[in-house]
Order: C-alpha cells, then sequence, then structure tokens
C-alpha cells in the first residue's frame, strides 16, 4: 500500500478538518499516513520517501494571495529549490469565493511543486467556506484511484 504525508496549515480548523478526513480515508483503504501541521515541517520533509505528497493550505487576504500563516515559512522553503522529480502531489485548500484570489494559496503551491519538478495526480481540491463531506469524498475517491 502507498505511504502518504499530509502537511497542511490551518487557522479556523477548516483545512485541519480536510487533512483529518483524508488521513482517515487513505487509513481505512491501509495506506501509512503521517500528519503534519506545516508549523513542525519543512521542505526537507519532501526529500522523504513517500508515494504521495498531500499540500493543504488555507487562503487569505483581499488584495493579494497571503498563504496561512504556518504554512508560509514551509513554501518560503520550497523556495529554495528542492528537487521534486518523480514525485506525486495532490492539493487542497479552503476559502472563499467572495474573495478575488479564492484557493489562491492552492494555486501558489501548485505553481511551485511544477516549477520544482513535482506531479499532480488530479486537479486540486478547493473549498468554498465550511467542508463538505460529499465534496470530500468525491476527491478522495478520484485520489485512491490513481494509488
Amino acid at each position: 500500500m502507498a505511504q502518504a504525508v499530509i502537511i497542511f496549515g490551518s487557522t479556523t480548523g477548516n483545512t485541519e478538518y480536510v487533512a483529518t478526513f483524508i488521513q482517515k480515508e487513505l487509513e481505512s483503504q491501509s495506506h501509512t499516513v503521517t500528519l503534519l501541521n506545516a508549523a513542525d515541517a519543512s521542505a526537507d520533509e519532501l526529500k522523504t520517501h513517500y508515494d504521495i505528497y498531500l499540500l493543504g493550505c488555507s487562503t487569505w487576504g483581499t488584495d493579494a494571495v497571503e498563504l496561512q500563516e504556518d504554512f508560509e515559512d514551509f513554501y518560503q522553503s520550497l523556495l529554495g529549490g528542492i528537487d521534486l522529480s518523480g514525485k506525486s502531489f495532490a492539493l487542497f485548500g479552503c476559502g472563499d469565493s467572495a474573495f478575488e484570489h479564492f484557493c489562491g494559496a492552492v494555486d501558489a503551491i501548485e505553481e511551485q511543486v511544477d516549477r520544482l519538478g513535482g506531479s499532480l495526480l488530479l486537479e486540486p481540491l478547493k473549498i468554498d467556506g465550511d467542508p463538505d463531506d460529499g465534496q470530500l469524498q468525491e476527491w478522495m475517491d478520484e485520489l485512491t484511484s490513481t494509488l
């Protein structure tokens, strides 16, 4: 079975809820999962071998994209140029579609993963407001079909 790491940044608890949902779903299918708050992680975690790397971050800011505070340091460590070639990613985040940059943090992370040679297994999950278990399950079904 697959080994996965989930690294997330959450302020209101929504992105943490999504990360925990993903963890439980993967573990229910006998995958091994490491769950890390971004405050306790660095880009060096991406040098460890996992079959899939899941990154989740909420978006803040009205005039510009702002990554969740804990995730910001993790994101900055990616800018150093770690090689992600051959690594598979799935991205998720929560935001508010009333703002100009809905889930812009997810888009910024996707750009970095792509720039550093990583591959996305599926379209990122962008959640408007509170997480919906039906939306999460649909995305998880698509994700697990790729493992």
